[in-house]
């Protein structure tokens, strides 16, 4: 990659990281995830994304790194909507988004996706990729062809792959455990579930 390619991604994963800290969207803490592992930090896109130039910004910087056509962008509900809808501005298609029903992600709400549309899945972070799996399987199960997978953050630490390309705007490792191997739990401090607006978590 030219060396101006690089100082333009580092550039840009840079103002991401300040973008996020400066909205309150990196949070430190005591943090029970949707896997069942505990972490001292979390973040909650929520908070950047609320302010339309930092999404617009954000998300126009992802569609740049999106190299195949794409007819359609979907993202889960909860954190892939506004990420969708606003790769999808920059890309200049149309967005929809899938919602859970009976367990399962499904298009909802007059929503379709019509059999050989390229899709793009749209996440906010991926942590184990199971959200974006679940919405790529309802895109395939309507007929649409999955060509990539994008978010703003990966926290996967490279442990997420998926069978098309994966394009991320932050790689961000942070540290998780079981609740058996948890610091915090070990001092005592209550697990706190992110956007439960500080409650603490049911004991693991």
């Amino acid at each position: 990659m030219p060396s101006t390619d690089t100082a333009r991604l580092a550039a840009i994963e840079a103002s991401l990281r300040e973008r996020l800290a400066a909205t309150g969207a990196l949070l430190e803490g005591h943090f029970l995830l949707s896997s069942g592992r505990h972490s001292d930090r979390y973040i909650q896109c929520a908070r950047l994304l609320q302010h339309p130039a930092h999404a617009e910004w954000a998300c126009r910087a992802l569609a740049d790194r999106i190299a195949a056509r794409v007819d359609v962008v979907l993202g889960p509900a909860l954190g892939g909507v506004i990420v969708a809808h606003e790769l999808a501005r920059a890309l200049g298609v149309r967005a929809v988004f899938a919602e859970r029903e009976a367990g399962e992600f499904r298009l909802r709400r007059g929503f379709t996706i019509t059999p050989g549309e390229r899709v793009l899945v749209a996440e906010d972070v991926v942590t184990t990729g199971l959200s974006v799996r679940e919405a790529a399987h309802c895109a395939w199960a309507a007929g649409g062809e999955v060509v990539a997978v994008a978010s703003l953050v990966d926290r996967s630490a490279g442990t997420v792959a998926f069978d098309v390309p994966f394009h991320a705007l932050l790689a961000l490792t942070v540290e998780t455990w079981t609740p058996d191997l948890c610091p915090a739990c070990a001092a005592g401090v209550p697990a706190m579930k992110p956007g439960s607006r500080a409650r603490p978590a049911l004991a693991p």
